[in-house]
Order: C-alpha cells, then structure tokens, then sequence
C-alpha cells in the first residue's frame, strides 16, 4: 500500500495537481476566508528526522568509536583536552575556530595540517607549552597577552589568513573578557555568542562544547553535508529554514556525556569521509543510518532485477512522498541517479562575484646604504582589508585602456605625492589576479623608481618607506603580496597562499610548479628564480625566532 500511496502522490505531482481531503475542497478560484489564521507548517516527514532514540544512540556510540580510533592529531585538540585551566582551553578553541574558518579557500581537503606548516599559524595555535610542538615560539598564549597586544601586531600576524576583520574581532573580544569579564570566558554558547563580538553560533557551540562540556550541537558545512545525506534533506541548505533544522537535528543528536568529542566527530566525518565529492561510503562509521545511501542501495537492487528480468516492484526510493515537503529537493531538481549520495546538500546557485580592477603602483628609491626601499599606505580602518598595508593604489573604472589606465594613475600620484610624475615614466609590469568571496580582483601592476625623498600630506593616509624584509613583516594583504612577484628577484615576495600549496604537496610528494594568478606582460621574458628557500616566510623575521633543531 505505501508503494501505492506513493506513486500517486508522485502522479499527483507530475501533473500539476495535488491531493485534497473532502474536507478541504473548495469552489475553483476561492479564496480562504477573510481573518481565519493562518495553517501551522506541517513537520517535516519521519523520514527527514532521527525520531528513534535507539537509532540516536546507536548512531552515536558508532561515530564515537570510529571518532577514537581515526581521529587525526591535531595539536589543539590535544590542549583542548589536556589544559586543566578553562579559560585558556576555551582561548585555543575560539582561535583554532576562528583560524580554520578559512579552509574553504584551500585546493585540497586537508588545509589544517598544511596550515601548520607554515609558522604564523603555528604561533597562534601554539598557545601553551602542553603543545606537542615545544620550539615553537608562542606569541600570545593567554587572552590577557592578545588584549594587550596593538591592532598592528594582530594584523601582521594575521596577514594571510584572509577575513581579516575577524583577527580585528577577536582581538576586541580578548579586551572586553579582560577589561569587561574580568577575566572569565563566558561557559555558555548563550553567553558566548551574546558576550563576545564576533563569536557566531557555531563558534560558540564549539567553545561551549568542547572546553566546557556543555550538551549543545555545532553546525558548519561539514556538518551540513552529513546531516543533509544522512536524512536526504534535499532543499537549499543555505536557506534560513533548513539551517534551522539542521541545527535542532544537531542538538537533538549530540551525545550528553561527550558533547565535544560527538561535535569533532562529526565534522571529522565529514572532511574525511563524507566528502562533498566521491565520499568514502564503504568506510564511513555511520552508513546504516544514512538514507542517501539506502536510495541508491535500493536503485541499484532495482536496476539489478530489471536487467535480470525478474519482477521489479515499484521502487521506493522517490521522495518522502509528502507533497510540498519543506526538506525535499525542490520539483525542478529531481533526484540525478548518477550522482548519488552527492545528490545532497544542495545550494543555491552563488552569486558571481564583482570584477574589479585596480593600478598599484610600486615607489622604489634607494634609502640608506644604498638598500631598496618602497612606499606603503594604510588603508582606511573599515571596509576591505581595513587598517591593512599596500602599495598606492587606485580603483580602475572598467573598459579603460592602457595608455589611459597610466594617465589616470599618474594624475593620481601626482596629486597625492606632489612628485612631478609623468605617465611615460611608468613602467607596467603586468597584471595580478586574486579572488576575494565576493570580488574578482585585478591589480594592473606599475613600477616607478625615484631619485629623492617624497614628503606627503600628514592628513593623508598612514605611509612609510620598507625594505623587502620590512614589507613582508608587515600586516600586508595575500592580494597585495602578490604584487612584487611580478619584480622578480628584486623582490621575491613569497604568499601565503603559495606557502600552503607548498606544505600541501611537499605532504603529497608532488613537486611545486610555478604559481598561478600573476600574468606578464606579453613578450616579457621570465625573470630568475628567487633564491628564497620554498616555505619559509619571511614576514616571522621581526616577530619569531628560527625554530631550533631538535
């Protein structure tokens, strides 16, 4: 019978029509009567829910145990479980948090152990000698340090990360625990959240859950893709009303004696299992409760009977069979049988980011003893990159030629250095790509070496002289990083970005190849190799020393 009800209800939906108790009919064209309120939104089908406390402990105990033994080693999680002092746990949490919020930005799957590789993040994570990695230096291992540490120093530190008003953020939550708090994190993700700027929701159930213990349920895109294969939830699953069921299934599911080991568990599960493409099914700890997995278990064993000619019953493997279910894929996207359990989550289509085009001028002049020195400005301290450091740049309008992409940009400097500058004097060196979340980024890159001092308008922005050396330890943008590459061994700027596709296949045994996103111009010859040692970084110089052999 529910092979029945089924097919008629998927009848019902193809064309067009859906089915109405006798109760509920009413003339053709009729109208609701005036004042009545409004139907309460039906639940959402069994089958979209874990309704069975057996199958949530189970569930549970399983993941938990496959947690034990594949877990990866991670130094925080290490502090995280070891630090008998609850406010410094709480402090590693919230920034290996915050930090790994990035990883999306990285081309392979495990950004969090190539992260430690490089040694900016080492110093943040490294946040007590517990960790497994003593030599490293520590530069603020408690929030009392952060909070007495400038805006300068946590941007320097951060420059790389990307996002970096969240460094911004977290800084002026360290003062407001000291200065406000006295001292004490909050021990709830209530407080967290309502506390602390910049804490989120899932910052603060992570907190919460692992320092503190406390039963509460995390949600990031880990958890989303798992949960969504899990129980076939098939809408967008960025939209506002299934994020909130996902987060009542994830408090609902979290374990009460290891709130914090379920929560890592279950997004270690889903960054190394349940992957967004070709996941690991015959592998994953939780595959009997997973009903993407049984839809196509029972497609394939349907498909098997058909070729062998045996009777096929119709298969139950549509969609709950509710029609308008709020967690179903919508009518337009059905189910693809080629994709699988990666049929789920799905997301609306994402916006295309906003092209942008920018003249960056690189000043150069030859400071004391001789030594190359350039110009930087600060930006303004709100907006993109606020408070960061870059060389003088100009927004370009769009379609703008190159002859008058120079003219602009010499009016520009001429006006804000009061230097005699003349658009033939400046020399283009090419052009640099970085992708922002939200903007396509051009930097149309000139050079222009000066004979004398400038002296600019102190009302202007913040600017000062640097050495290469002085540059890279300087709270400096990815973007602009990639700048001086186009210089050459003038200026071997080394990124971040390139630092972690170093660690990542030094990791997999692949040897580097030349970097992507920095194009010459054409018909110019390849400048030499820099003779930088790959993956170090130069900007730790002024901050921490060399890590010491063991």
């Amino acid at each position: 019978m529910s092979h029945l009800r089924a097919a008629a209800a998927r009848g019902l939906r193809r064309s067009g029509r859906t089915a109405a108790s006798p109760a509920g009919k009413r003339r053709k064209g009729a109208s609701p009567r005036r004042g009545a309120p409004a139907p309460a939104p039906a639940p959402p089908p069994a089958r979209h829910l874990f309704s069975d406390p057996a199958e949530v402990e189970a569930l549970r105990g399983n993941l938990l145990a496959w947690y034990d033994k594949c877990k990866r080693d991670l130094p925080w999680r290490t502090l995280a479980a070891s630090e008998p002092d609850a406010n410094r746990r709480a402090y590693a949490v919230w920034v290996s948090e915050i930090m790994l919020q990035q990883t999306q930005a990285s081309p392979f799957g495990d950004l969090v152990h190539c992260l430690w590789q490089i040694p900016s993040c080492r110093a943040w994570l490294c946040l007590s000698l517990t960790c497994p990695l003593p030599f490293v230096p520590q530069k603020w291992p408690t929030l009392q340090a952060l909070a007495q540490a400038s805006l300068e120093e946590v941007n320097e530190l951060w420059a790389g990360l990307g996002y970096y008003s969240r460094g911004k953020r977290l800084q002026e939550a360290a003062r407001k625990v000291v200065s406000e708090l006295a001292g004490q994190m909050p021990r709830t993700a209530e407080d967290l959240q309502k506390l602390l700027p910049g804490v989120g929701r899932y910052t603060a159930g992570a907190i919460a859950s692992i320092s503190y213990r406390q039963a509460t349920g995390v949600v990031d895109g880990n958890v989303i893709r798992v949960l969504c294969r899990l129980r076939c939830i098939g809408a967008d699953s960025s939209s506002p009303a299934v994020i909130d069921r996902l987060w009542d299934m994830a408090n609902a599911l979290v374990d009460r004696s290891r709130p914090g080991d379920f929560n890592q568990a279950l997004m270690e599960l889903g960054a190394t299992v349940c992957v967004p493409r070709a996941p690991l099914c015959g592998e994953c700890p939780v595959k009997q409760h997973c009903q993407a997995r049984h839809r196509v278990e029972k497609e394939l064993a349907f498909a098997s009977q058909k070729l062998f000619g045996k009777p096929t019953p119709v298969p139950d493997v549509e969609d709950c069979g509710v029609g308008d279910c709020p967690l179903c894929p919508p009518a337009a996207e059905p189910w693809d049988s080629s994709l699988g359990v990666t049929n789920f989550p799905r997301k609306a289509a994402k916006k295309q980011p906003r092209v942008a085009r920018t003249a960056t001028c690189v000043l150069e002049r030859r400071g004391c003893h001789r030594a190359l020195e350039y110009l930087i400005v600060q930006r303004p301290s709100s907006g993109l990159l606020a408070g960061l450091w870059e060389f003088p740049s100009l927004p370009l309008a769009q379609g703008l030629q190159e002859e008058k992409q120079r003219e602009v940009l010499a009016d520009y400097l001429r006006a804000w250095t009061g230097w005699p500058v003349v658009a033939e004097d400046l020399r283009l060196i090419g052009e640099v790509i970085h992708i922002f979340s939200h903007i396509h980024q051009t930097y149309v890159v000139y050079s222009l070496p000066l004979d004398g001092d400038v002296t600019l308008d102190p009302a202007l922005s913040p600017s000062r002289w640097v050495t290469e050396e002085e540059f890279h330890a300087s709270a400096v943008s990815t973007a602009m990083k990639k700048v001086p590459a186009g210089l050459g061994p003038f200026f071997p700027a080394i990124s971040l970005g390139s630092q972690v596709l170093k660690a990542c296949e030094k990791q997999r045994g692949v040897e580097s190849s030349p970097g992507k996103g920095s194009k010459r111009k054409r018909g110019a010859k390849p400048q030499g190799a820099s003779s930088t040692r790959p993956g170090t970084q130069l900007s730790l110089r002024a901050f921490l020393q060399a890590p010491t052999s063991s």
